[in-house]
């Protein structure tokens, strides 16, 4: 007789014979119950990080961090810039003063309607104005890709079900939208926009005024985007083989990948190796977000950032990932609230210490069992 897969195992493990009928009963609604509640709280940082057959966690190891076969062959893409994060929110002249007095971003253009900004030298944001709108909202990024040669680009993107939408500004900017499994607007393009124009100076100023005074802070690094998917894993897949991003650690909830140089993602959501994924009814349904990002900015110092955000009126909660003091933490950061109510993440991470945060998570994992 073959040896059960692991999907085969868990499973197993939940019919086991010689059990009372009242006991199979409440193992197979634990089971269940475990399951839904791996799908719902997988989109929470780190489930797993604390061992595998938790609460948290249901799913022995094997089977939370098993591989998937890839959603279609790769590319050969790769990643080499972040052209731009697309903000919708309903006050995007005060969340330009706010980025510009508290995270060093300049503005380089507001036409009244939007505002375009750069994130230190790495990176765009647009602030979109929406009316009626209750809280910032991240609705696209777009990213430099190469080779570059838009035929072929769109043939490939075809080529994998995809249905690629045009979009140039006749400037030399050529683009392609494509929704990714969540739905989510992915952009992909050849560097001749906001990327190439960052190289002159941005010195367009704010008609709003700054909230505070500011901190002197640059911001340095992409950290993460958090990212919740409906089925991490598949999501995971689909930009690696896109856009040649790079996974750092399958943890058995989420996934981070290294998007070339430009920054981080995590990955977050449903296990489609859980048996019981899909069946709490909403998980594959869930609308994807990117609920908060994470910027890296220097100088850090570690109370010091603490006391410049409680200065000005503004929240500093701490998270570190595997609750250790943030003073000897691996990764440090606060989090903060913008005046659209977005959740802003101020880390200590650079280019140069990048994996600091899965570093951080993993080595707990190795012990689990």
């Amino acid at each position: 007789m073959s040896k059960p897969q692991p999907v085969q195992e868990f499973i197993m493990m939940q019919t086991t014979p010689g059990r009372s009928p009242r006991r199979k009963r409440l193992r197979a609604v634990g089971a269940v119950a475990l399951g839904a509640l791996f799908v719902v709280s997988a989109f929470s940082q780190g489930r797993c990080r604390d061992g595998y057959g938790t609460q948290g966690c249901p799913l022995p190891q094997e089977l939370a961090t098993a591989p998937i076969p890839p959603v279609f062959a790769s590319t050969g893409w790769k990643t080499v810039a972040l052209e731009h994060i697309t903000f919708e929110m309903p006050d995007y002249q005060k969340e330009a003063a706010f980025y510009i007095a508290l995270m060093g971003w300049k503005l380089r253009s507001d036409d009244g309607h939007q505002a375009v900004l750069d994130i230190g030298a790495f990176g765009s944001a647009i602030f979109k104005q929406v009316p009626g709108q209750k809280s910032a909202v991240v609705t696209n990024f777009c990213f430099v890709i190469q080779p570059w040669n838009a035929k072929s680009v769109e043939a490939e993107l075809t080529k994998r079900g995809l249905t690629p939408v045009r979009d140039d500004d006749g400037k030399g900017f050529e683009s392609f939208h494509v929704k990714d499994p969540d739905g989510f607007d992915l952009q992909i393009s050849n560097g001749q926009g906001l990327a190439k124009r960052r190289a002159g100076p941005a010195t367009a100023k704010l008609s709003t005024p700054a909230p505070f005074e500011p901190t002197g802070w640059n911001t340095v690094w992409l950290d993460h985007f958090s990212y919740n998917a409906a089925n991490y894993k598949k999501t995971a897949s689909f930009y690696t083989n896109l856009l040649g991003w790079k996974e750092t650690y399958d943890e058995g909830s989420q996934h981070e990948l290294m998007m070339g140089d430009v920054g981080d993602i995590i990955i977050r959501g449903g296990n489609q190796n859980d048996p019981h994924f899909g069946q709490s009814g909403d998980a594959p349904s869930r609308r994807a977000r990117i609920d908060h990002i994470s910027f890296g900015i220097a100088p850090w110092d570690t109370d010091g950032v603490k006391a410049e955000l409680e200065k000005r009126g503004l929240g500093a909660r701490v998270d570190t990932s595997t609750r250790d003091d943030i003073h000897v933490a691996a990764f440090k950061s606060y989090h903060t609230q913008t005046p659209n109510a977005y959740n802003l993440q101020i880390s200590y991470v650079t280019h140069d210490n990048r994996l600091a945060l899965p570093n951080a998570v993993k080595p707990k994992l190795s012990g689990s069992h």
